[in-house]
């Protein structure tokens, strides 16, 4: 009888012990999503591009330094039914967040979101300047050289020309400035590797490099987007045939500060590493941030004859497969002879 007892009250304790665990797990649940996260410095920073998913999110967040599990806040983000309204952007975390104030920053895209407007055709110095001026933007790299730069956000002896991607970027108050450059330096090698993996057959340009700077001439050349691959046939061209490129917007760059607005020919006969009217082939960098279309331009440039062109006035340009038609557009448009 007593044995029987025993018996019975263990198969009691089982069953109170299994209804029980659904309650104990809310009850860890629920303390583990209002607990402080631990986190390896005083501030954590995460960037989230456009698509991606929320287990690369949560594994992202531990990477850069919030000591939990990745399972675990992927399964908080996917059991909250707010995974999909994950915002794109770059956050920060500081002491006291816990997994439901993360999760709720980067939904609701922070209250306190600011951007910062990359634009194409801009410079890097001209873009190191735009940064400077973000609102409540962390200068994190404000008092680092160019190289410095370069190897903080993991890319050592590169030059930065060209390399960042023009955009608008997202981000919240007091990230660092750092946060925003490795993720329009991410997004320029992505569209740039893509660039090159669709270029076209047979065409002149032997590498990426090549490719990004081509496009950051043909950027700096024509604002008008019907013209761009013809602006690239021009140029691939005459590369083609070891003809100078005899590009203004190169010089221009090669001057830098001491460019004060007027091109002088004193300025096409000096020789310089940018100066395409004494050097043949390509300058050693890019001259600009290129967009998605310059880029695309560049490497599937418009089959023509042409190997120049001449700005109309209007936006658009005139181009011309000889010499003498050259110089008949250039009396026409910038001259004002018929």
């Amino acid at each position: 009888m007593s044995r029987r007892g025993s018996g019975s009250g263990r198969w009691q304790a089982a069953v109170l012990s299994l209804l029980l665990l659904p309650v104990i797990g809310v009850g860890i649940a629920l303390w583990w999503l209002g607990r402080p996260l631990e986190l390896a410095a005083p501030t954590v920073e995460v960037s989230i591009e456009a698509g991606t998913t929320p287990r690369q999110i949560a594994d992202a967040w531990v990477r850069a330094g919030v000591n939990t599990s990745p399972r675990l806040l992927y399964e908080w983000f996917r059991w909250s039914g707010e995974a999909r309204r994950i915002r794109a952007g770059s956050y920060a975390v500081l002491p006291g967040a816990t997994p439901r104030t993360l999760l709720s920053k980067m939904v609701e895209g922070d209250e306190q979101l600011e951007t910062v407007r990359l634009i194409e055709g801009r410079s890097w110095r001209e873009f190191r300047a735009e940064l400077a001026r973000a609102p409540r933007l962390k200068p994190t790299t404000a008092a680092m050289s160019d190289a410095e730069l370069m190897t903080a956000i993991g890319a050592p002896g590169i030059n930065p020309e060209g390399r960042f991607f023009p955009d608008t970027y997202a981000y919240s108050v007091g990230v660092s400035d750092l946060l925003v450059l490795k993720r329009a330096y991410t997004k320029m090698q992505q569209e740039l590797a893509a660039a090159w993996a669709a270029r076209a057959p047979g065409g002149v340009l032997k590498t990426p490099d090549q490719a990004l700077t081509l496009a950051s001439i043909v950027e700096k050349e024509t604002g008008r987007e019907a013209d761009r691959a013809l602006v690239a046939g021009v140029f691939s061209n005459r590369l083609r045939v070891g003809m100078p490129l005899q590009t203004d917007p190169s010089v221009i760059y090669g001057l830098g500060a001491r460019f004060d607005g007027n091109l002088r020919r004193v300025h096409l006969e000096t020789d310089g590493p940018y100066n395409t009217y004494t050097r043949p082939g390509l300058p050693p960098t890019p001259i600009a941030m290129p967009g998605r279309a310059s880029l695309l331009a560049a490497v599937k440039p418009a089959p023509t004859q042409a190997l120049y062109f001449v700005a109309r006035g209007d936006g658009s340009s005139q181009f011309s497969s000889t010499l003498a038609d050259h110089n008949r557009a250039v009396n026409q448009y910038q001259r004002g002879r018929p």
